[in-house]
């Protein structure tokens, strides 16, 4: 028997699942050894302090608490993430949801004050789904298409749809960005993969070692993926319509100069950390700013 099976109380578990975190250089060790309790007893973390003293059982904590122990993301542990207050279901098929992704649902709601202007939704490069259900929800008139290559994707994707009850307002389509979209849009979003290649293996063990690379990689620069999808938004954008993209540290100024090619105006805003991290892109109307209103990096 482990040590972790001789310890049944709640208060003693957590202690232990603190000090074993720690020992792992988990950034926060105490709030996510709860929040790892919490989904082993199926509790809510108010109901882990009202119970401190209640025995259980440890194993399964134990092993939750041995797997993130070994860098795995607490995201892949619980098999969820919250994302623009919505519950996800996640997995190793995708990316796990960003804080700083938020930044576009935030210059899609600035941009169209009015609700009612947006119908159709395009979200480029899915994979949970959840800029494309984050944005069902702040549009509620909107349908919404999700593209990605990958099936798996797809399939999760579909699920918290499913689980959020916007099944009927969303369909997906398992193709390369936007090879297979006849169709144009008054809001399109894409999160493309922007790490520059020879950065990948610097990244931190969470996302190296658990995180596709596909949804990673960036190519040479990082901006691969801009190269392909920026010529083709024009092409995708209805009379009114405005594109989103998330950029990466220092692309702004790169991926402005490709939309300008195209005939856009960029404008982007920052995220919480001053990274200019959206980008919002218009044709035949002038953009307006979004933020400070410039390109920066």
């Amino acid at each position: 028997m482990n040590d972790a099976q001789k310890l049944d109380t709640i208060c003693s578990l957590l202690t232990w699942g603190t000090a074993r975190l720690q020992q792992a250089a988990i950034e926060h060790p105490r709030r996510e050894a709860r929040l790892l309790l919490a989904h082993a007893l199926e509790m809510t973390q108010e109901g882990l302090l009202r119970e401190q003293n209640r025995a259980v059982s440890a194993s399964r904590y134990e092993a939750f608490v041995a797997r993130r122990a070994r860098r795995e993301p607490l995201a892949h542990v619980t098999g969820r993430r919250e994302f623009w207050s919505l519950d996800l279901l996640v997995s190793p098929v995708t990316l796990i949801p960003r804080p700083e992704s938020e930044s576009l649902i935030e210059a899609a709601v600035a941009a169209f004050p009015d609700r009612s202007q947006v119908g159709a939704i395009l979200d480029l490069g899915t994979g949970t789904g959840c800029l494309l259900l984050a944005a069902l929800t702040e549009f509620p008139d909107a349908f919404g298409i999700g593209v990605d290559r990958s099936e798996n994707a797809l399939g999760l994707a579909a699920r918290n749809a499913s689980r959020l009850g916007l099944a009927a307002r969303s369909g997906w389509i398992c193709a390369d960005w936007e090879s297979a979209i006849a169709g144009q849009f008054d809001l399109v979003l894409c999160n493309p993969p922007y790490i520059p290649t020879s950065e990948l293996a610097g990244l931190i063990p969470e996302v190296a070692g658990y995180e596709p690379r596909l949804a990673l990689d960036g190519g040479d620069a990082g901006l691969a993926a801009y190269t392909r999808v920026v010529p083709a938004i024009p092409r995708l954008l209805r009379a009114r319509g405005k594109a989103i993209l998330e950029l990466g540290p220092g692309q702004a100024e790169p991926v402005a100069r490709m939309a300008q090619r195209a005939g856009l105006e960029p404008a982007c805003r920052p995220d919480l950390a001053g990274v200019s991290r959206a980008m919002l892109l218009v044709g035949q109307n002038p953009a307006k700013a979004l933020g400070s209103g410039g390109v920066g990096g």
